[in-house]
């Protein structure tokens, strides 16, 4: 039998993740001609090492396992040859994670899940010098008593995530069945995520779309890259709409097709309009202007105001993992992005249609 697993290495990338990127594994394995008719959910607790039979119950209740492409339930007998495909969350890990007394902004809560608003800045899991103060910090306190995050894991009820200096939307499952729903939701890709983000220079046209497949960096290995050609990287698209034009940066909306690391950041830096003030991909200094010494000045100012890399998860859209009913939340843009914009606006304002591309 052959087993293929991909999983999430983020530590690697220090305490950073990616923008929305799928908390979860994605097990394949593939039959022997000769393997007995056995329970499916005994077989893959017998070859899937840190996996109890128990999380297979459940990512079986949670429609998560496939075999020949459909879902199948845990008593479900294996054959020969068959193909089996299972996208579960992400097992334990040996470390212990302090439970922490940090002030969320939580936007929904019910018995399943949580909606919050991550402040940008907040690390959202543990990891690389970063064991305190994270989004699991907080949670494992204020749900102490939910089975789930009493368990000890490190990233419990994590089914997605953004970087620490990306702002917005996040989802949180309280529960097992939760968790395995909404993983498999964003793995078959039917929710819906739409970001705000400055950008350096003047798009050529209203809308367009980003292809490229993310892999990690040859260059440096604590940042992505795309790679237009080839099997190198993972499949990512990037669907985007000018929503104003400031000059020498624009503002635009984003929509994930895909969920990669750092995919939003990767994807602008490629066509040459990389996020305003990135520091790793090449947006905290001045792309596109004059060289003039106020406007020098006026960039200076904006990135004071804004230092981090300007992109808000605005939105999210899903499935209740318990109801099947239509979800879906919306965050305001935070201050320094929005300051920012308006000091674009000014600017712009100021200067009339004097722009040059440069």
């Amino acid at each position: 039998m052959s087993v293929d697993t991909q999983a999430w290495t983020d530590d690697e990338f220090e305490d950073e993740a990616g923008e929305q990127q799928e908390l979860f594994e994605h097990f394949h394995l593939d039959v022997d001609k000769g393997q007995a008719p056995t329970r499916i959910d005994k077989f893959l607790t017998d070859k899937i090492k840190s996996v109890s039979r128990n999380r297979i119950q459940s990512a079986a209740e949670a429609g998560t396992i496939l075999v020949n492409g459909k879902a199948v339930k845990a008593s479900y007998k294996i054959k020969p040859l068959d193909s089996i495909s299972i996208v579960m969350a992400e097992p334990p890990r040996d470390v212990e994670i302090k439970a922490e007394n940090i002030p969320l902004n939580i936007l929904f809560e019910d018995d399943h899940l949580i909606i919050l608003n991550k402040e940008a800045g907040m690390v959202v899991h543990p990891g690389h010098g970063n064991f305190t103060g994270t989004l699991v910090n907080a949670l494992m306190y204020h749900l102490k008593d939910v089975p789930l995050f009493s368990s000890g894991e490190v990233r419990p009820g994590l089914v997605h995530r953004i970087d620490r200096n990306t702002s917005g939307i996040l989802v949180i499952a309280k529960t097992e069945l939760a968790m395995n729903n909404l993983a498999r939701q964003f793995f078959d890709r039917t929710t819906s995520r739409r970001y705000i983000a400055l950008v350096w220079g003047n798009m050529d046209t209203d809308s367009g779309t980003v292809t490229g497949n993310i892999g990690r960096s040859i260059r440096d290995r604590k940042k992505m890259q795309v790679f237009p050609e080839g099997d190198q990287g993972k499949h990512a698209v990037t669907h985007w709409k000018v929503l104003e034009r400031l000059g020498y940066v624009t503002l635009i909306e984003c929509k994930l097709e895909t969920g990669r690391t750092h995919q939003i950041r990767a994807h602008f830096e490629y066509i040459r309009h990389p996020l305003f003030n990135d520091d790793k991909y090449g947006g905290n200094s001045i792309v596109k202007g004059t060289t003039f010494t106020k406007y020098k000045q006026f960039i200076d100012n904006c990135f004071k105001i804004c230092p981090r890399h300007a992109l808000h998860a605005q939105s999210l859209g899903f499935k209740h993992p318990a109801t099947g009913k239509e979800m879906h939340f919306e965050s305001e843009v935070p201050a320094d992005i929005t300051q920012v914009i308006e000091k674009w606006r000014t600017y712009t304002g100021a200067r009339g249609n004097a722009f040059e591309e440069e």
